[in-house]
């Protein structure tokens, strides 16, 4: 059974009840949300030595990082030092969306070192090796080709994947209707754009769902809605076209739900800080309360090089407003492949935006780590300081050099800024002088 058909029999699965400890959530509470399909389980069982993670209501904002290769870059070794770096930088998910080199060796070597839930595109795989045939394109690909596909990723161990079952032949109507500034953005919805325009035909992925289904309840595997029609850039936010798929969405998830299949709901990439609030709370009430992921989002298209500053604005809005998964963006976006570099400042700044989130939506115990970091830095507790810090390497790369020239000497406890003219030093001496002074007279 999957996790969802488990909770709904009343059973704790070891997962469920490992993820209640970690969360400070009773069991049953978390059992009857996943009954009901507003939080997942994505945990494979042939996956082995996974971690679990939960998703979803009630529960910690989590992160999730993008690693792959590419045509133009396909090291694995490359790869696997992304993925230790992101599970350094406290990732909680990872998806592997390669498209270079061997995709099953480079697959099997992810899922063997990652112990996070591991997520993958397997239209990707399946457009990959159509085009490896001379002369083939995405609009050549073989349906039966894509389950395939579906079947050795799940039989492998991942534990959801991304499928991009709501592009229509409606939504790509209502795209050339109202003539989008960007166009279609998602890789997945640009390869089943070429088909069905070629082939004049539905979305193969939306006709044959229910044997998608059936694949993916025979492994639990949990099944994200890919937003093939989302908004690429802010012009282009809450058009009909990316409606149109968000409906399509809630239907395939009341089918998930039906089939006992775990779902997530995948959201906008680009939007304006305004509309975030509203584009959540929407998607919410359209999708049943099914989890929410999305990809930043970014609050402004002119930011490349900085795109991860603009996804963690965009990702702290949207998780207050209701959002339960962070797709990380990383400074590379729009411009590259990104780099172990990269992978850790987008990992560091979607858990900004989620532990942000977390406190503004009064999540018990959230902003505990926040206080405690305050009373490090009264007492000028530099180590304590780091133990707290979100990215502990960086702590200990920039204070590196002060401790290296004051560390034995009573500066230690300062540091470049402010040096002897430290406000906290200061403002401590000058009340501890007064209340001796206050004691003496």
């Amino acid at each position: 059974m999957t996790q969802l058909q488990r909770a709904r029999h009343g059973e704790v699965s070891a997962e469920l009840e490992e993820i209640a400890g970690v969360e400070s959530v009773a069991a049953e509470d978390l059992g009857r949300l996943v009954a009901e399909g507003s939080a997942v389980i994505p945990a494979n069982p042939a996956h082995r030595g996974l971690r679990p993670r939960g998703i979803g209501r009630g529960l910690r904002v989590k992160v999730n990082a993008n690693l792959g290769t590419s045509p133009a870059q396909s090291d694995l070794q490359t790869e696997l030092e992304k993925l230790a770096v992101a599970l350094e930088a406290g990732t909680d998910t990872v998806m592997d969306l390669s498209t270079g080199g061997d995709l099953d060796a480079v697959r099997a070597a992810i899922l063997e070192r990652c112990p996070l839930p591991l997520g993958t595109v397997p239209l990707y795989e399946a457009v990959v090796r159509t085009m490896q045939q001379r002369g083939k394109t995405p609009a050549d690909l073989d349906p039966e080709l894509f389950f395939e596909v579906v079947e050795r990723q799940a039989e492998q161990g991942v534990d959801f994947m991304t499928v991009h079952c709501g592009v229509t032949v409606r939504g790509l109507e209502l795209l050339a209707d109202e003539r989008r500034l960007a166009g279609i953005v998602s890789r997945g919805g640009a390869f089943l754009a070429a088909w069905m325009l070629r082939h004049r035909d539905e979305n193969p992925l939306y006709e044959r769902f229910d044997e998608l289904l059936a694949i993916a309840a025979r492994h639990d595997v949990t099944l994200s809605l890919g937003d093939g029609l989302r908004p690429g850039c802010l012009a282009d936010a809450g058009d009909a076209a990316q409606i149109e798929e968000l409906i399509t969405q809630a239907e395939l998830i009341e089918r998930c739900q039906e089939a006992g299949v775990q779902v997530i709901v995948e959201g906008p990439g680009h939007v304006p800080m305004e509309q975030v609030r509203a584009q959540v709370e929407l998607a919410k009430s359209v999708c049943r309360g099914a989890p929410f992921y999305v990809l930043g989002p970014l609050v402004t298209d002119v930011a490349p090089g900085y795109d991860h500053i603009s996804g963690a604005i965009g990702g702290a809005l949207a998780a207050w407003a209701g959002a339960d998964f962070l797709c990380y963006v990383t400074p590379a976006e729009h411009l590259g492949l990104p780099s172990a570099g990269d992978v850790r400042a987008g990992v560091i700044a979607s858990r900004i935006a989620a532990h942000a989130a977390d406190i503004a939506r009064g999540r018990p115990a959230a902003r505990e780590p926040d206080d405690a970091m305050a009373r490090a830095r009264l007492a000028l507790d530099w180590e304590r300081q780091r133990e707290l810090a979100l990215d502990p390497v960086l702590v200990c790369e920039r204070r590196g050099p002060w401790l290296s020239e004051h560390g034995e000497g009573e500066e230690a406890d300062l540091c470049s800024m402010c040096d002897r003219f430290c406000a906290v030093r200061t403002a401590r001496e000058a009340f501890a002088r007064a209340s001796r002074e206050e004691g003496s007279g």
